[in-house]
Formats: structure tokens, sequence, C-alpha cells
């Protein structure tokens, strides 16, 4: 059986007992059917990861005894932020999945002007919720211990209107772009890549991302998928600049 790891939004430390309930105890005890005495690494993104040993398995409850820090080595020095046009259902899970599996620190989703889908301020916080979920599987599956912030949906020109993070290299992927990322010098520590929806961005959102700063780079002659688009981009980068 592959090693257990669980994300566990508590403060952590060597020799204390945490309580474990709902889907993440069913988890334990239903579907992995793990038994008391059994080990698995607990981590909730703001310290190092920990062993935990199950202590006591109530019906809806699981009583963990945390254990020694655990050093690891799964976070990228190199800090990637995706600034992504939404796309429809599946489709924008798989890239949250993807982005986090190659080490991406935030992601932006955000609401263009050809984009498909559109929220409204209920539903958009919602669609947060959900991803950021998704990250976190994708955490405890991949080994990283710090899930990447997943922001509230954004259309794109108010983000731009408001962006305070620097960073070191602004990227717009656009097709038959002159320059290749391959080619851009690489970045100190961050990097931001804003990657369109299924419809692509408008002639005036690139207008508006050059204004911004953004350099438009291309990843080859063929048009990808949105999907596709973000996970070859980032593992250029990752391979690139980063720890791939």
């Amino acid at each position: 059986m592959s090693h257990t790891r669980l994300y566990i939004d508590n403060d952590l430390a060597s020799g204390i007992e945490l309580a474990v309930s709902g889907d993440k105890a069913r988890y334990l005890g239903k579907v992995l059917r793990l038994r008391v005495g059994d080990e698995i690494s607990v981590f909730n993104g703001k310290v190092l990861e920990h062993t935990a040993t199950l202590a006591r398995i109530a019906r809806n409850e699981v009583i963990l005894e945390i254990g020694d820090e655990i050093e690891t080595e799964t976070e990228s020095s190199l800090k990637v932020h995706l600034v992504q046009g939404i796309s429809r259902g599946e489709r924008m899970d798989f890239v949250v999945q993807k982005a986090t599996e190659l080490g991406v620190k935030r992601i932006t989703p955000v609401l263009t002007e050809y984009g498909v889908v559109k929220l409204a301020a209920d539903r958009a916080a919602k669609r947060q919720d959900h991803w950021q979920k998704v990250a976190i599987s994708a955490c405890e599956q991949s080994g990283r211990i710090r899930p990447p912030l997943v922001e509230v949906p954004i259309t794109l020109n108010a983000w731009f209107g408001q962006r305070t993070d620097a960073t070191d290299r602004d990227l717009i992927l656009q097709p038959g772009a002159k320059t290749p990322l391959t080619s851009i010098d690489a970045p100190q520590t961050k990097v931001c890549l804003l990657i369109g929806p299924e419809g692509g961005f408008s002639q005036t959102e690139y207008e508006d991302a050059a204004v911004s700063g953004f350099e438009a780079v291309s990843i080859g002659p063929r048009v990808l998928r949105t999907e596709t688009a973000a996970v070859a981009a980032i593992t250029v980068v990752q391979a690139s600049w980063g720890d791939l």
C-alpha cells in the first residue's frame, strides 16, 4: 500500500493528539481500512510534515498521535503564479491539479472576454473553495506540503487593475508569438504565466496585457487546448529554471 498523506487544518506539534472527523475520518477508517497503530503523515501547509499514528478509531472520528517532523524537499524554489482563463468543468479541475503537482505557488482564475464560463459572486466563492480542495488533494498525492493559494475568480481587467505582486518575468501565451518561451532569460525567483481559456484571449486583452508589462511568448507551432497549454508552459519553466 502506498503511504497515506493527509492535509489537516490544525496546528501540528510532536506529541499532541488530534481528532479527525467527517470525510477525513471516513477516508482513513472505511476507504483505506486503516487500523489502530497504522502510520500516516500529515501536513497543514504552514510547518514541516509530521508522522502520525492512528491512536483510536471511533465510528465518525479518528484520533491521531502526532509524531516527528519529516524533512522534505518537494517545494520548488521557483515561484510560479498561474493566471488561468477559466474553462469548463473538469478542464479547470485538471489545470489546478496538474499545476499543483508541478509546483505552482499561486493560481488566479480569471474571467475573460471569450470565456464560456460566467460566475456570479456566490458561485465564484464556491468554485474557489472547490478548486482549493482539488489543490489540497493534489498536494496529498504529490508529496507537496504547501498547497498553492487558489484565489477568488476575478475578471482579467480587474486583476490587471488591482495587481500588486511583483514578479521577475510576466509572460502571456499567444499563438504565433515570435518569442519562444524557451528563449526567455531566467527570472531570479518569480514568474507569472497568463494563459487563456478555451476561446483564447481577445486582441484587446492581449493589448491590455502588453500595457501591463506582459511579454507574448509561444510554446511551439501548434495551437494547444487550454489545459494542455497550462501543463506544457509550467513544465517548460520548471524544467528551465525550477526543479524538474
